[in-house]
């Protein structure tokens, strides 16, 4: 079955597989060249080994075992060129041709429920919408914690070979938005654009890449006034009091993402909603009130429903059909149930795959304005370094809770001190930065490729700056400087090498401030180092406590004592 029909049957599509298949010979004097069933005078070598025609069964032979995914790919020598999937091409044990290893990404899909092998639609490339800010209010880490978990799928992806277009809205127009310009007297608008920079500022604050496209809801009236109309000469929708209801029970299958009964649907509604057939209907554009704001349409002046927006935003930008739609839990009903609705009954298969993030929780509940429970990016990053931040929110595995707390803060910030430790000692060794390597670890990738298993991935990270560190004790420069280059592609995924321009920046803004610091512990630690030397050990000890006290931890090496700062 072609890839359409099978993507709307909601079935797994096994895609062709291509292979490249080579075969190798050396020169040899005193042979003639043949190539591709032409003889080529002249003087020179010709190739040795097999007959031309052996040369092309072998390599036919070879695109075989590629496409199969069969062969040996574990020991490719770094000479061997890279393919768009990242993985080393390997010789054939038989003909020293090479081929592309398989790479298969798995995430769990909550259409269906369970873990799948990622198929893109298109080979090589990737396709993501993810819901993104309601501008009503600055982002607290809840919000933004969708962003983060998604960046360091982007990476992913793009790591492994992928070009990915990335896709992130913002929904300028809502009820809370309008309610929100009405509290304040000020134009909707304003309250929209502010907070918009503001969910732009955490993002880049904490070290998201900038999406392909964001696509403004009201950007868009003109591709949701299509959409109404399609559906309601579809069947779909229907017009009344000037609102635009969709009909969800014109569409079988309505509720498979969710895995509800529609007799038992108690769909949210808003105010001023009048005239569904159905209570369960729900409402994709909604009447003109007076003072709010409202565009023309064949049904009079209104405004779009929230669900709407992303479904024409979603087929402007990536067609009728894309990989993965994404968004935190909260949205898998009504939102993302609806979005279904709108683009299956426009004739769109929508998305093949549904990924969902967890929430941030405080004291078990999700973190929210309305709850008062919030805390605000903007105010956090004042009290914790920004890569800190994205470290707690993006280290957990996406689809687990994450129950604030200051304390757990405190313990991503050690864990972070520990790598940034690491990178500065072999920095220092290796007389600058050293570069990352091609390649993460196995057990590295292993781990992202099982649903972005980051939490086992930074315990790899983890690991390897543990090697690392006993390689410097060793002093065996060769191998720390490996785990260091190991550790920055590591990091790197993740959007957390200490020495990348983002974060470098931040780690020069207190440069200066550094060495003043530096300077001053240097006089205690002198002091310290001459009571050592006259083995005035209780004074030697009450130093390193005093020092230790204030937040500092003092290590004592070959090279002498050295100081970083410890947890708070």
């Amino acid at each position: 079955m072609g890839s359409e029909g099978a993507g709307a049957a909601g079935w797994d599509v096994v895609l062709p597989q291509v292979g490249i298949g080579t075969d190798i010979h050396a020169f040899e004097d005193g042979r003639e060249l043949w190539c591709a069933g032409l003889k080529w005078d002249g003087e020179g070598p010709g190739l040795a080994g097999h007959s031309d025609a052996d040369v092309v069964a072998h390599a036919a032979c070879n695109a075989l075992f590629s496409a199969a995914g069969l062969g040996w790919r574990a020991a490719a020598p770094a000479s061997v060129p890279r393919l768009g999937n990242n993985a080393p091409v390997g010789p054939c044990a038989l003909c020293r041709a090479y081929y592309p290893g398989p790479v298969t990404i798995r995430l769990y899909d909550t259409s269906a429920r369970q873990i799948r092998d990622f198929a893109p639609l298109t080979p090589g490339c990737v396709s993501i919408y993810l819901c993104g800010a309601t501008v009503q209010a600055a982002p607290h880490i809840g919000h933004i914690r969708s962003g983060l978990n998604f960046d360091i799928m982007r990476r992913w992806f793009a790591y492994r070979g992928y070009d990915v277009t990335f896709i992130r809205n913002v929904t300028d127009i809502d009820d809370k938005i309008i309610k929100k310009a009405s509290e304040q007297h000020r134009p909707w608008w304003s309250i929209g654009y502010e907070n918009e920079r503001a969910f732009n500022d955490a993002y880049t604050v904490l070290g998201c890449l900038p999406p392909t496209y964001e696509p403004r809801a009201t950007g868009h009236i003109t591709e949701m006034v299509e959409m109404m109309r399609s559906l309601i000469e579809r069947g779909h929708a229907y017009e009344a009091d000037g609102n635009v209801y969709f009909d969800v029970r014109s569409l079988p299958g309505y509720l498979s993402l969710s895995n509800q009964d529609i007799d038992e649907l108690r769909q949210p509604a808003g105010e001023g909603e009048s005239g569904k057939r159905d209570p369960r209907d729900f409402a994709m554009w909604k009447a003109a009130k007076p003072g709010e704001p409202s565009w023309e349409t064949p049904w009079g002046r209104g405004r779009p429903g929230w669900h709407l927006e992303c479904s024409a935003m979603a087929h402007k930008y990536l067609g009728t059909e894309f990989d993965i739609h994404g968004g935190g839990i909260d949205l898998i009903f009504p939102h993302h149930e609806n979005e279904i609705a709108q683009a299956r009954g426009f004739g769109d298969t929508f998305a093949r795959y549904w990924v969902h993030n967890a929430w941030v929780t405080m004291s078990g509940e999700k973190m929210s304005k309305s709850l008062g429970n919030s805390v605000l990016v903007s105010e956090m990053v004042k009290q914790w370094r920004p890569v800190v931040l994205r470290y707690y929110l993006g280290t957990p595995h996406y689809r687990s809770t994450i129950e604030y707390s200051e304390e757990s803060l405190r313990e991503a910030e050690s864990a972070y001190a520990r790598i940034e430790g690491f990178v500065q000692r072999v920095t220092e060794l290796a007389g600058g930065a050293v570069e990352p390597a091609a390649e993460v670890p196995p057990a590295f990738a292993e781990a992202m490729d099982d649903d972005l298993g980051v939490p086992q991935a930074l315990a790899v990270v983890h690991t390897t700056v543990r090697q690392g560190n006993s390689a410097l004790a060793a002093d065996d420069k060769e191998a720390a400087v490996a785990r260091f280059a190991e550790v920055r592609a590591m990091l790197g995924v993740l959007g957390l090498d200490p020495l990348d321009a983002h974060w470098a920046g931040e780690q020069e803004q207190g440069e200066d401030l550094r060495h003043v610091v530096d300077s001053l512990v240097r006089l205690v630690l002198d002091q310290r180092e001459a009571a050592r030397a006259r083995k005035d050990w209780p004074t030697a000890d009450a130093i390193r406590d005093q020092l230790g006290q204030s937040g500092l931890v003092i290590e004592d090496g070959p090279q002498g004592p050295r100081w970083s700062l410890g947890s708070r």
